[in-house]
């Protein structure tokens, strides 16, 4: 009776927890990866702390562009001198099996010499694969 007792108690110290895991965290798929996504855009709004774009004309030059799509024509030889305005690198992984209309997160970076882009809106910028295909469209504010 003694050696049974002795036999469970045993058996209970060195048994370990069991423990559930999701089977998408213990396997990988080949050939399936996030992918990598790049774009460039214009962050506007901001409050002064933008592009000084005497200092960064490419700035000025993607704004012009844009305006120019819009239908907005600058005159030639107009210096906009804009602090309200950044260029910026806008990168996001878009996950294995996306869906389409999924969120994904995105960082987005200066170029130029803004001091912050917070409280600005990313304007419309199409993200780009390796395959220089657009997976996604990045807008909205920045936070």
């Amino acid at each position: 009776m003694v050696i049974k007792f002795l036999s469970a108690l045993i058996l209970l110290l060195v048994t370990t927890a069991a423990q559930a895991e999701r089977i998408r965290d213990l396997t990988s798929v080949q050939g399936v990866r996030q992918n990598s996504l790049i774009g460039y855009g214009l962050v506007v709004g901001l409050d002064g702390t933008g592009d000084q774009t005497t200092q960064t004309p490419f700035t000025t030059q993607t704004l012009n562009n844009m305006l120019s799509q819009l239908g907005i024509t600058v005159p030639t030889g107009t210096n906009m001198q804009l602090k309200n305005v950044a260029a910026v690198m806008v990168t996001a992984s878009l996950p294995p099996f996306g869906r389409q209309g999924q969120t994904i997160d995105v960082v987005v970076s200066s170029m130029g010499n803004a001091k912050s882009l917070r409280g600005g809106t990313l304007l419309m910028t199409p993200l780009k694969g390796v395959d220089s295909q657009v997976y996604a469209l990045a807008q909205g504010n920045i936070l």
